[in-house]
């Protein structure tokens, strides 16, 4: 055999070598895309009791039957993670936080806090402050885009038997003062806004919407809640995903 014919030979063989490796490498990297493409986007719920579901089972959380409504309209979202626990103020909100140290970017981040302030008789304009600086968290869990930050307004405790009907009125102002701020506070974020303290005053002559507490709001008060939130969430995925397709992001 020549010398020239094997030279051939050899430029054969790491040539088809090459493209052999050239053709894994394609395929894995097909895999990859595909792999990033299904993976379900997070979504990351901040709050209190209305948040963790006191009192009523883990699926009739709020941001459990959200996740889920999201999924059944054709969106790979995942289950929540959820930092909540009942009696949490801003501020406690603020240190579980600060503790747990979620890695974001999240492509939803929700946040349903302050009527533990209310409760306890701490001024709005603590809360005004901590509430700044919880937003400003949520945005940053959320990848630095406060567009895919939801807010609820804070339902009113007080049309509930635990409030007594001595203090409903008193309670209502309060609640709707803490909501103002909320609502001027999300504004100056660029985050969306909820309200669904009217809702939570259907309680006041529809017990089923409480929980056997006589204090929380019940799975159906919840899917109500959902059912006003879920076009806001519905619009920040689709925006978010449109996005992404577009400049190779991932959520």
């Amino acid at each position: 055999m020549s010398s020239a014919l094997v030279c051939r030979l050899l430029r054969s063989w790491f040539l088809l070598r090459r493209m052999g490796w050239l053709c894994s490498l394609s395929i894995l990297l097909a895999y990859m895309a595909h792999a990033q493409d299904t993976t379900p986007m997070r979504y990351l719920a901040l709050g209190d009791s209305y948040t963790i579901g006191e009192s009523v089972a883990v699926a009739e959380r709020w941001p459990v039957q959200l996740a889920a409504q999201v999924r059944a309209q054709g969106f790979a979202l995942g289950e929540p993670q959820i930092i909540a626990r009942t009696g949490w103020t801003t501020d406690e909100l603020m240190a579980a936080l600060t503790g747990q140290a979620p890695q974001g970017p999240f492509a939803l981040v929700s946040l349903l806090i302050g009527v533990n302030n209310q409760y306890r008789g701490r001024s709005s304009a603590e809360y005004r402050m901590q509430l700044r600086q919880l937003l400003d968290t949520a945005m940053s869990l959320a990848g630095g885009r406060p567009e895919r930050v939801l807010v609820l307004s804070i339902p009113d405790w007080g049309v509930t038997p635990f409030a007594g009907s001595s203090r409903r009125a008193a309670i209502a102002t309060a609640i709707d003062l803490f909501n103002t701020v909320k609502r001027e506070e999300t504004a100056r974020l660029g985050a969306h806004y909820v309200d669904i303290t009217p809702l939570s005053r259907r309680a006041l002559h529809d017990p089923t919407l409480l929980a056997p507490d006589g204090l929380h709001p019940s799975g159906s008060m919840y899917t109500q809640w959902v059912a006003l939130a879920l076009p806001t969430a519905l619009h920040i995925l689709r925006t978010e995903t449109a996005g992404a397709s577009a400049d190779g992001r991932k959520l």
